[in-house]
């Protein structure tokens, strides 16, 4: 590895490069730089983490050999993630409490995801005091960072949309090196909160000094080409007031994964896709409009539910 050529991370759709496939990435546009699209070779795995893998590939233009981390850009991850998410929230009525990529395994190869280390999770009980310092700072909810003692299953979804950009962004919305540079990162993007919300963070917090940012429009966060429901989701997972914050639930029923309901759905492969949207216990407590909304009708007898028909007109 010491005489590869490290190339910067590739954001790319899917997870099929698997030794013996083709990788291509474009790079340049940047400053009138002309875009160019160059393809490589995959040869080996060379080292793997969260979301993403990194290759030793062979350039098919010059034959140089460089080593590529890719980004596995895909909805499906996030899809099977906010499941986890709604089933702990909901049945064992759980926080995690330190939601983070490295603590979502992915398997390349079957497309399974799961959530893991549970050792910051604890059942929330209204009224109860819990520790504020928590949660890895890049994921941090900021009414953890203004010190709420009293909190929700809302901190998940905030650590779910950092994580959501991440993917996206392919590096850390947030990435401060303390608390208070926490702080700053998430003015840059979100401004500088209202009294109202801060209020709503932590009702105790008396410090309202903050310089006053405006919030950065969410479309010029992310590359031009970014599908709107991708950055919408983002933005409905990143709201400074927890009560704003959609469920993981309401997540899951987002248009950004409308296409994992089409009746003909397939992996990349043309495989069928691991179950999704296989929910039971979580629809308990869910609307009408919501269940409907979130598993599409074709999925209904695979499931065996009985889903109930909306009310409205």
């Amino acid at each position: 590895m010491a005489h590869l050529k490290e190339l910067p991370a590739s954001v790319v759709n899917g997870n099929d490069s698997l030794p013996g496939n083709i990788i291509s990435t474009t790079i340049g546009g940047k400053d009138g730089e002309p875009k160019q699209t160059i393809s490589y070779m995959a040869e080996r795995v060379v080292g793997t983490g969260s979301f993403g893998i990194v290759f030793q590939a062979k350039c098919l233009e010059n034959g140089e050999a460089v080593a590529i981390k890719k980004v596995l850009q895909d909805k499906r991850y996030k899809c099977r993630e906010l499941e986890g998410l709604a089933y702990i929230h909901t049945v064992p009525g759980v926080c995690h409490r330190d939601l983070k990529p490295q603590n979502i395994l992915v398997d390349p190869i079957t497309h399974q995801v799961k959530i893991c280390d549970f050792g910051s999770a604890k059942v929330l009980v209204k009224g109860e005091t819990n520790i504020s310092y928590i949660c890895s700072r890049f994921y941090r909810a900021p009414e953890l960072i203004f010190s709420a003692t009293e909190y929700t299953t809302s901190i998940d979804i905030w650590s779910a949309g950092c994580v959501l950009a991440e993917l996206l962004l392919g590096q850390p919305l947030f990435p401060g090196e303390n608390a208070v540079d926490q702080v700053a990162e998430i003015f840059k993007v979100l401004g500088t909160p209202t009294r109202e919300e801060v209020r709503c963070m932590n009702p105790n917090y008396n410090n309202f000094r903050f310089p006053q940012i405006k919030a950065h429009p969410w479309h010029k966060i992310f590359h031009k080409k970014m599908p709107p429901e991708a950055i919408d989701l983002t933005s409905r997972l990143l709201q400074y007031s927890p009560s704003l914050r959609c469920t993981a639930l309401e997540a899951c029923a987002h248009p950004f994964f409308d296409e994992l309901r089409e009746p003909n759905a397939r992996l990349p492969n043309g495989r069928p896709f691991p179950p999704l949207f296989n929910f039971k216990q979580e629809l308990s407590t869910a609307p009408p409009e919501l269940v409907n909304k979130l598993i599409p009708g074709h999925m209904k007898r695979q499931l065996g539910l009985q889903l109930p028909h909306s009310t409205g007109t």
